[in-house]
C-alpha cells in the first residue's frame, strides 16, 4: 500500500510526517483476497483532547467551511432527554436544553442532580434533543410558583421529589400509567402548552444552530408503549419545524405517525422517523404484523410496507437500555451477540419476549421477506446509535458515565446499587450511550438530515471509530491501495446504505466486492478485528439466515482463521480490573480489507454490513467499582468490546437474473410463505 497515500486519504496535512513516521515499517497482509493494512500511527496522538471537533482524521477539508463531495464523517447524538422530558424532570434532572448544547460542544456544565461538574473530553458535531412529546416541557412549570400549573396536587408530589423521590414515586406513577394506557391527563395537553413549549424548543435550538461548527437539529420522540411494548420514535425535521410534535396521546399507532410526517411533507417541512430499542419491542418492532393494541393488526400489506419503507430511514442499534442488533437466542454462532443485554420490558422488570422480530439483523431478513411478497421492504434502515440518557448530558464516553436516569443513578454508589431502577433493569445493567456517525458534505442542518435520509450512516457503542464501506460489481482489484479510494469507490460503486446496482444479467457467476477502512478512535482501544456480516431470508422457510465472515484483523501474524468454522482466536485482554486500566499492545489502529461474497447466490436478496470491534476495555461499571473500592458486579462484564455497526448495502435480484437463471435450471426453490406468527 502506497502510505504516504493514507496520510493523504485519512489525516489532515499538519500531521502528514508524523504519520509518515509512524508507517514507515508497517506490514502489508494478504489473506482470503483481502488487503488488511496495520499501524499504531493513531496511539501517537491519543492525548490531542478535542482535537477531532476541529479537524478530524479521514476529513482534510473539515472544519473550512467548504462542502467536500466526498463528505466528512460528523459524529452527534440524535437521542438525548433534558428536564422538558416528563419522565426526567421526576428524577429530579433540572437541565435545560441549553446546558445539554453546551456539554456536546465541549463546555463545561454541572450534572443538576449532583452539581459535579463534568466536561466531554471529545465534543460533538450535531445534537439531536428529543424530549418526550406526551406532557412536552410542561412538568418544568410546576417549579415556577406564578403558573397555574404548579397549584395542583400532583404538582406539588412532583416537586418534593425533587429532592425526595419517594414523595414523587405515586405521581410518577400516574403520568407514566397514563402514558402506557394512552390516557392523559387533559390538563396537561391543551392546544396552548403543546405549541408554546414546542415553539420555546425551536427558538433554543436556533440560538445553538452553528452551520459549519455546530448542528442543532429539530427533534422530538414519539413514545409508544402499549402493554409494555416499546415502539418508540424520534422524529427529525430538516430545516423547518411542524406547528407541534405528535404524541401518542393522539395515536400510538406507528401507522398513523406515518400519516402526521407525510401531512409535513405535503407541506414542505422534510421529516422523518427513526425506531429504537426493538430488544424491548416484545417482538413487534420487526413483525411480520402491523401493530395494534391487543396485537391484532393482521399481516402486513402492500401499503403498511410502502409507507414504513418512505418514513422510517434508519433504526437505533445501541443506546443506554441495550444492544438491539441481535441476542445469543436469535444467533447462537454468534461469539459476539451477548452484548449490552437488556432483558427486561421498559419500567416494567418483565422479561422482553427474544424473538426474530425483536432484533436488527433478523429484522433485516423479515424485510427482505415481504419485500419478495410485497415489493417494498418495511425494514430497509440504516444504522445510528444514541444515548436515550435523561439526566441531560450525551453520555457515551465509558470512563465519565454518569448515569442516565437523574437521581436514581447520578452517583458510583447509586449505579452499582444492585436494585431494580426506573428503566425497569438494575443501574449496572444499563450501557453507557452509542453514537451517530454520518457521512456529509457539511455540518450543517440539510448536510446532517440529508445523510442520514440517506443512510450514509452508522451507529457505534459509543466509541468514535472510522469507517468507510463501499460495494459494487466493479470495484478495481487493489482500490484500497489508491491514492483517490475514496473518489473511486463513489465511482465505481455504493456507499452504506444503499443498493447495489442491478446485477450484470450477461454473467450469473458474476460476485459483488466489497472495499471497507476502519479507524480507532484515538481516545480508546486499539481494533481487534472487522466483520462482514450477510443476512439473507431462506428462501423456501423465509426464516432468517446469517453468516460472520471475518474479513481484516488486529495482530494478523499472531492469529489465523481456523479453517473448518471461519473463526478467530480472541484478540487478547490487557485490562487490569481493579485498576480500571488496559494498554494498546495488542490490536491495531487501522484495518483495511477488500472482499468477495464467496456464497454469493444472484437468485437471493441479501443484505450486507460491517461490525468492527476494538480490543477488551474497562467498562463503565468497572471505572465506578474502582472509585468506590469494590469489586465490579458480578451480573455484568467487567470489560465491554466497544464497536461499530454500518448501514447496510442490499443486494435484490432483478426480474432479469431471476428469468436468466430459470433458464439456466438455477431458479430458486419456490417460497412458502407461512402464516405470520404472533410477533
Amino acid at each position: 500500500m502506497d502510505l504516504a497515500m493514507i496520510s493523504r486519504l485519512v489525516f489532515p496535512s499538519r500531521w502528514t510526517q508524523a504519520i509518515r513516521e509512524h508507517f514507515a515499517n508497517v506490514p502489508q497482509l494478504g489473506f482470503g483476497g483481502c488487503l488488511v493494512v496495520v499501524s499504531v500511527a493513531v496511539s501517537a496522538f491519543a492525548g490531542t483532547h478535542g482535537a477531532l471537533a476541529q479537524e478530524s482524521p479521514g476529513e482534510p477539508g473539515r472544519g473550512s467551511g467548504i462542502k467536500n463531495p466526498l463528505k466528512n464523517v460528523y459524529f452527534g447524538e440524535q437521542h438525548l432527554h433534558t428536564s422538558s422530558s416528563f419522565d426526567a424532570f421526576t428524577v429530579g434532572v433540572t437541565m435545560t436544553w441549553d446546558q445539554a448544547y453546551e456539554f456536546a460542544k465541549g463546555n463545561k456544565i454541572k450534572l443538576s442532580t449532583t452539581g459535579e461538574p463534568m466536561q466531554r473530553r471529545t465534543p460533538y458535531d450535531f445534537v439531536a434533543i428529543t424530549d418526550h412529546s406526551e406532557y412536552y416541557s410542561v412538568l418544568k412549570e410546576f417549579l415556577n410558583p406564578k403558573s397555574e400549573l404548579s397549584k395542583s396536587k400532583l404538582a406539588k408530589s412532583i416537586v418534593a421529589g425533587q429532592s425526595n423521590p419517594e414523595k414523587a414515586k405515586a405521581a410518577a406513577t400516574k403520568l407514566i400509567g397514563s402514558l402506557v394506557a394512552s390516557d392523559p391527563l387533559p390538563e396537561y395537553v391543551t392546544p396552548e402548552l403543546r405549541t408554546s413549549f414546542w415553539q420555546r424548543f425551536i427558538k433554543t435550538a436556533d440560538k445553538h444552530n452553528d452551520p459549519g461548527k455546530f448542528t442543532a437539529l429539530y427533534a422530538f420522540e414519539w413514545t409508544s408503549i402499549p402493554d409494555g411494548a416499546n415502539m418508540h420514535r424520534n422524529v427529525f425535521f430538516k430545516d423547518k419545524a411542524a406547528a407541534v410534535p405528535f404524541s401518542s396521546f393522539d395515536s400510538e399507532n406507528p401507522d398513523d405517525l406515518w400519516t402526521y410526517l407525510e401531512i409535513q411533507r405535503n407541506q414542505g417541512i422534510e421529516v422523518f422517523a427513526i425506531p429504537h430499542n426493538s430488544n424491548v419491542s416484545n417482538g413487534w418492532m420487526f413483525s411480520e404484523n402491523k401493530f395494534r393494541r391487543g396485537f391484532r393488526g393482521g399481516p402486513i400489506d402492500e401499503r403498511y410496507a410502502r409507507r414504513q419503507q418512505l418514513n422510517e430511514p434508519l433504526f437505533e442499534m445501541h443506546q443506554t437500555k441495550g444492544n438491539s442488533e441481535t441476542d445469543p437466542v436469535i444467533s447462537p454462532n454468534d461469539e459476539f451477540a451477548n452484548f449490552e443485554r437488556f432483558d427486561n420490558l421498559i419500567s416494567l422488570a418483565t422479561p422482553a419476549i427474544k424473538s426474530p422480530g425483536a432484533f436488527y439483523r433478523s429484522g433485516l431478513a423479515v424485510g427482505m421477506k415481504l419485500e419478495q411478497k410485497l415489493g417494498y421492504n418495511p425494514y430497509k434502515m440504516g444504522v445510528v446509535g444514541g444515548a436515550d440518557v435523561h439526566s441531560g448530558y450525551s453520555g457515551n464516553e465509558e470512563w465519565d458515565w454518569k448515569g442516565a436516569h437523574g437521581q436514581q443513578d447520578d452517583t458510583p454508589k447509586r449505579r452499582l446499587n444492585p436494585v431494580i431502577n426506573a428503566s425497569g433493569e438494575y443501574g449496572f445493567t444499563v450501557s453507557s450511550a452509542g453514537t451517530t456517525a454520518v457521512w456529509a458534505e457539511e455540518n450543517t442542518r440539510e448536510g446532517i438530515f440529508n445523510a442520514m435520509l440517506s443512510k450514509e450512516t452508522y451507529g457505534t457503542s459509543g466509541t468514535l471509530i472510522r469507517l468507510r464501506f463501499f460495494g459494487g460489481w466493479d470495484l478495481p482489484q487493489g482500490i484500497t491501495e489508491d491514492k483517490e479510494f475514496v473518489k473511486k469507490a463513489y465511482a465505481a460503486g455504493v456507499p452504506m446504505g444503499q443498493d447495489l446496482p442491478a446485477h450484470p444479467a450477461k454473467d450469473l457467476a458474476k460476485t459483488p466486492s466489497f472495499a471497507v477502512w476502519a479507524l480507532k478512535d484515538p481516545q480508546s482501544g486499539n481494533l481487534d478485528r472487522m466483520q462482514i456480516i450477510k443476512v439473507w431470508s431462506n428462501p423456501q422457510t423465509g426464516y432468517p439466515m446469517e453468516k460472520i465472515y471475518n474479513v481484516a484483523w488486529g495482530d494478523a501474524d499472531k492469529r489465523k482463521l481456523d479453517p473448518k468454522t471461519g473463526k478467530l482466536p480472541p484478540i487478547g485482554n490487557t485490562v487490569d480490573i481493579k485498576k480500571a486500566t488496559y494498554t494498546n499492545d495488542i490490536g491495531d489502529s487501522q484495518l483495511v480489507a477488500e472482499w468477495t461474497d464467496p456464497d454469493f447466490d444472484p437468485t437471493h436478496s441479501a443484505a450486507y454490513y460491517v461490525r468492527v470491534l476494538e480490543i477488551p476495555t474497562p467498562r463503565w461499571s468497572t471505572f465506578d467499582a474502582k472509585k468506590l473500592g469494590v469489586d465490579p458486579p458480578k451480573e455484568v462484564p467487567a470489560t465491554i468490546q466497544e464497536r461499530a455497526w454500518s448501514s447496510p448495502i442490499w443486494y435484490t435480484p432483478s426480474a432479469e437474473i431471476k428469468e436468466l437463471a430459470r433458464a439456466q435450471g438455477k431458479e430458486p426453490p419456490a417460497p412458502k410463505h407461512a402464516s405470520p406468527s404472533d410477533q
